[in-house]
């Protein structure tokens, strides 16, 4: 009698730490505070519940739970939010059946292709080097226009919800649609009205956005370079040099001061030499940049010059002598600050 009752007390405490301790494995709360899990194809048990460390307050009991998942059911590869309260059943759970929550990825102000497919790779499973590839070999970027000059114009730099593991084929595709819903019957009604196609209302913008960072003053730099293409004056823009300094050297040079020799540079970007659009952008316009252009304010502007007295504005001009009298005080201003190049 005794021992039955012994062994009852030793049943009831077992079950009673059974159940503390299933309580504190599975049920209890042990997310702190919002986060996110990445888990890519080949990654271990331990780096798991490494990159969740900081959100957890009881990291080791997620990673017995995982191992002894493991043995059941694989855990799928993909980007995972942790939520605040969530206990290590929950956890287990999304990260069995791969129910992922998308990354908002941001981009924007890269001037090229493959500065711009770093920026995203940083964000993605997949590298820099597989979205390159993959944009070579899409013909169906063809089909709509684009070519190896304009396919930047492709991303329109925005916030975007992207599942963290999709392919680069499929993340082309989200972009191409992202750019057909951009470019909605209102906006391309303007561009008509402008006799510009998108992609040339983009390389323009390009330009405008290159010219001045200030977006008040974006329409106004729009309207003068839409004046002089319907005069079938060259662009005259300076972007477009240093562009096309840093094609032909292959770096990232800065240039303060184009000079006269610049201008001379043998290049299809090179706006003095050439009248019309360049054949490609020369930087990844924002949209306040492109629809700068869309709206651009009807005005008699053909010149203008960088301020002296507000820096990265513009003096704007209807006549050459108006404007040699802004050029010449800024010509002045530059040899004072000791910029010769």
């Amino acid at each position: 009698m005794n021992f039955s009752k012994k062994n009852l007390i030793l049943i009831f405490i077992s079950t009673l730490l059974s159940a503390f301790i299933l309580y504190i494995f599975i049920w209890k709360s042990n997310v702190s505070e919002n986060g996110r899990i990445i888990v890519t194809s080949d990654v271990e048990i331990n780096q798991i519940v490494a990159s969740a460390d900081s959100y957890l307050k009881n990291p080791f009991s997620l990673k017995i739970m995982l191992y002894a998942v493991e043995l059941i059911k694989p855990i799928k590869p993909g980007s995972y939010r942790l939520e605040e309260g969530m206990n290590n059943i929950t956890i287990i759970r999304i990260l069995i059946i791969g129910r992922q929550s998308p990354i908002n990825l941001t981009f924007n102000n890269q001037d090229t292709l493959e500065k711009l497919a770093g920026r995203i790779a940083m964000e993605m499973e997949f590298d820099s080097i597989s979205l390159l590839d993959e944009l070579k070999k899409t013909e169906y970027l063809k089909s709509d226009g684009f070519n190896k000059e304009t396919v930047l114009s492709v991303f329109i730099p925005n916030s975007y919800e992207i599942y963290w593991n999709i392919s680069p084929e499929k993340f082309i595709n989200k972009m191409l649609t992202e750019y057909q819903n951009f470019w909605n019957e209102e906006r391309i009604e303007k561009a008509t009205k402008l006799n510009l196609t998108p992609i040339q209302v983009q390389i323009l913008a390009s330009i405008v956005q290159k010219e001045t960072t200030f977006i008040a003053e974006r329409p106004i730099v729009a309207g003068l370079y839409l004046n002089r293409i319907k005069a079938d004056w060259p662009l005259q823009a300076d972007p477009t040099i240093v562009f096309s300094i840093k094609q032909k050297t292959h770096q990232d040079t800065v240039i303060k001061r184009v000079l006269k020799k610049h201008l001379l540079i043998d290049s299809p970007y090179n706006t003095y030499k050439n009248t019309g659009l360049p054949p490609g952008l020369i930087s990844m316009p924002d949209i306040s940049s492109i629809d700068a252009v869309l709206n651009a304010p009807k005005h008699d502007y053909f010149y203008m010059c960088a301020s002296s007295e507000k820096i990265g504005s513009h003096l704007f001009a209807t006549t050459l002598a108006e404007h040699n009298r802004n050029a010449s005080k800024y010509q002045k201003w530059l040899n004072q600050q000791g910029i010769n190049k």
